[in-house]
């Protein structure tokens, strides 16, 4: 049975979409829910790391816009801080018991490693649906994570791409798959 589940958030729709199906799973099943968000420099929404030059001129230059980087850097963590204590509350307010993780790395090792440790049953990730060169050079993390999770996994994929089930639906699917 599905005793705890773990859902990867970021701010996209998929992810949404996946907190949605998580939450309604936890509900169902009087699950446990953990709210995973991994803190990647390589992220398109993180701050980018500022380049730093070795000549002495540009050294106060340097130290300025480390400065900014660090504090950007700051407001990034406290961003996605305060989005998953808003997603936990929403848990919490309809009775399922909710914490959240935010870990520096690697999107896919990141949940990976956080099921692991946490002996997940499911994990329930957003697909954001990359294709072609896009998927090649940001990756893939639900790729990632259904080929190294250690328990099941539940990809999500944007509502417009697939036909929108009913909690009874799943509920009958997950079912018939345990059985």
């Amino acid at each position: 049975m599905f005793n705890h589940i773990l859902v990867a958030m970021d701010q996209s729709t998929s992810s949404h979409q996946a907190f949605d199906t998580a939450l309604d799973l936890a509900q169902a099943l009087n699950a446990q829910l953990t709210l995973v968000h991994a803190l990647d420099r390589a992220d398109p929404d993180s701050p980018r790391q500022p380049y730093i030059s070795v000549d002495s001129y540009s050294m106060e230059l340097d130290v300025l816009l480390r400065k900014d980087y660090d504090y950007r850097w700051v407001e990034f963590v406290k961003h996605y801080d305060s989005l998953l204590k808003q997603y936990q509350e929403v848990a919490e307010a309809i009775g399922v018991q909710a914490s959240y993780v935010q870990h520096n790395g690697r999107p896919g090792l990141a949940i990976c490693t956080i099921a692991k440790d946490s002996r997940v049953d499911l994990i329930v990730v957003g697909s954001h649906s990359r294709q072609g060169l896009r998927e090649m050079l940001l990756g893939s993390v639900s790729n990632y994570v259904v080929h190294h999770a250690p328990c099941p996994v539940m990809v999500i994929h944007p509502k417009d791409q697939r036909r929108s089930r009913s909690l009874g639906e799943c509920s009958n699917l997950i079912t018939a798959a345990m059985s």
